[in-house]
């Protein structure tokens, strides 16, 4: 594939790494202001660092923008007579709809969105994707790229939000509550060092349960809990606490606030 990464900051730089590692380039084009900042990629095969964007995208059949949301409708407005038929834009902007794409570049364009998050840079994403009608015709391509990133859903526009608040806010969320888990292993003996591996490997093999067996996580519970047993005295009072309750409550607060902000920048 033919890729060109508009914006090579910390985003791009680990879409970049994982297109490099994965071989899933034929050529990579990577554009930035100041090139030192991705100096480490110059000695890669078929990898080009430039400060110009029109050479990137003439020279590409995927455009992945990864730029701040302030620049990209002037970068937009200046690659547009360079774009052709085959172009496919991929737009990681926040908050940037597939409408104002269309109404800068025309409806005709392949026109995709990605919402990857922060777990991209070790190749563990959780990435939603939607598109425009005519972007479902390479919405493969997109998936193709970021399931070497990790994991891909393409889902419909209007749900980015709340994929928003799972996905990316969702590792904030997960983070707390390895934390959580950290501090009680703490408190029942062991250092910190030792407590955060235990809580970071046990929470990696219940995630992979459930992805390798496609269970229910009751049934893995089910799995673990004997009557009468320590477990489900332990989940008990979690659940009389208000484990459960608490983090859905947490979410949709989160969902709320992004309501709020898209209703203030609208």
């Amino acid at each position: 594939m033919k890729i060109a990464i508009i914006g090579t900051g910390n985003l791009g730089k680990s879409i970049a790494k994982g297109l490099i590692t994965n071989n899933a380039i034929t050529s990579l084009y990577l554009t930035k202001r100041n090139l030192e900042g991705i100096s480490d990629f110059k000695d890669y095969k078929n990898v080009v660092l430039t400060k110009n964007n029109m050479e990137a995208v003439i020279n590409s059949d995927i455009l992945i923008f990864a730029v701040q949301p302030a620049h990209f409708e002037n970068i937009l407005q200046e690659i547009k007579p360079k774009l052709h038929e085959k172009h496919v834009i991929i737009s990681t902007i926040t908050g940037f709809l597939i409408s104002k794409i269309e109404n800068i570049l025309g409806e005709n364009q392949f026109i995709i969105r990605a919402m990857p998050n922060t777990a991209i840079a070790v190749g563990k994403s959780m990435t939603c994707l939607c598109s425009n009608k005519q972007g479902e015709k390479r919405i493969k391509i997109a998936e193709a790229i970021f399931n070497r990133l990790g994991h891909s859903i393409s889902i419909p526009e209007n749900q980015m939000q709340a994929a928003t608040v799972v996905c990316a806010s969702g590792i904030a969320f997960w983070m707390r509550l390895i934390r959580a888990s950290t501090q009680a292993a703490i408190q029942l003996g062991f250092d910190a060092k030792e407590a955060q591996e235990l809580a970071m490997y046990t929470s990696e093999g219940a995630a992979n349960l459930l992805i390798q067996n496609g269970n229910h996580p009751e049934e893995e519970i089910d799995r673990v809990t004997t009557p009468k047993g320590c477990t489900i005295e332990g989940l008990n009072e979690m659940e009389h606490k208000g484990l459960s309750s608490s983090l859905i409550q947490g979410m949709v607060a989160s969902f709320n606030k992004i309501n709020t902000i898209k209703d203030e920048q609208i």
